[in-house]
């Protein structure tokens, strides 16, 4: 497995995963090899495709998209961080998938 970028993930609030699950945790499901999970760093949102669960609560996985959550715009880079390279991403720091009303309101 590749060497990964050591990332500062935004705490994930609301959106955050493990919260959704918190009243039922049996509904929870590990991500897997292949899994697409989604976390949070400075305001972007970033998808990950899950390599490797490691540890019983962290993921290894390559960034596939890096998302304006204002615009819905895809960006190559954002700050340090670049599509393509691999993170770690505790459960802690996965995030629900998040929409800026503004924006769904546009479509």
């Amino acid at each position: 497995m590749n060497r990964h970028k050591h990332v500062e993930w935004d705490d994930p609030g609301n959106n955050s995963v493990l919260k959704f699950y918190e009243r039922d945790p049996q509904d929870y499901v590990e991500p897997h090899p292949g899994s697409i999970i989604t976390a949070i760093y400075e305001g972007f949102t970033v998808r990950v495709r899950v390599e490797a669960f490691v540890d019983g609560d962290t993921s290894i996985g390559e960034v596939v998209a890096l998302i304006n959550p204002r615009s819905g715009e895809r960006k190559k880079t954002h700050s340090k961080l670049e599509v393509g390279d691999m993170v770690r991403v505790p459960d802690a720091m996965r995030s629900m998938d998040r929409r800026d009303p503004d924006v769904e309101n546009k479509h």
